[in-house]
């Protein structure tokens, strides 16, 4: 279960009597049964642009929004947010990218709608303050809950409790 580590004791506890108790993988589906239809990074581009315009009109613009298969979630990396400086003429010129694990492609809408979020609240905040998550959970109001159980659906993945739907 690495990726629950720093959740207490009796979570963890419930989480394992899921998985013992084979009902882990049905529990997440049906809590989250529909997946996305955000397949293309074009559709992702779309996605993030839509969620910025409505809860970060101010902040910096995105230039660059993609899965990236690349990114290792074992890592602990679900999505980046980089900012790449070039230098163009006699001035240097900042862009924003946000990539995301191209696993999310077949995850839950929530769970990628959640990995945006994360990744958009860095354009403001770049540590994992308490600023950080009041912008998260401004953004998305159950953000929280939504982490702790895309950590669980990773858990599932990585232990095959996950059978595509029907």
């Amino acid at each position: 279960m690495s990726y629950l580590g720093g959740y207490p004791a009796h979570l963890l506890q419930q989480v394992q009597a899921l998985i013992d108790s084979g009902r882990l993988g049905e529990h997440l589906r049906q809590r989250y049964p529909r997946q996305h239809e955000v397949r293309t990074d074009k559709a992702l581009y779309d996605l993030v642009t839509a969620l910025k315009a409505e809860h970060m009109r101010g902040a910096e613009p995105i230039s660059k929004v993609a899965y990236d298969s690349k990114i290792q979630v074992v890592q602990h990396a679900l999505g980046t947010h980089t900012r790449v400086s070039r230098v163009q003429g006699g001035q240097l010129k900042a862009k924003r990218e946000i990539r995301v694990a191209s696993l999310f492609r077949e995850a839950p809408a929530e769970f990628l709608q959640m990995i945006v979020v994360h990744e958009l609240a860095h354009l403001r905040v770049r540590e994992h303050d308490k600023a950080f998550y009041a912008l998260c959970t401004h953004m998305l109001p159950d953000y929280h809950q939504l982490e702790f159980d895309c950590r669980l659906w990773l858990t599932a993945r990585d232990l095959g409790l996950l059978q595509p739907a029907p």
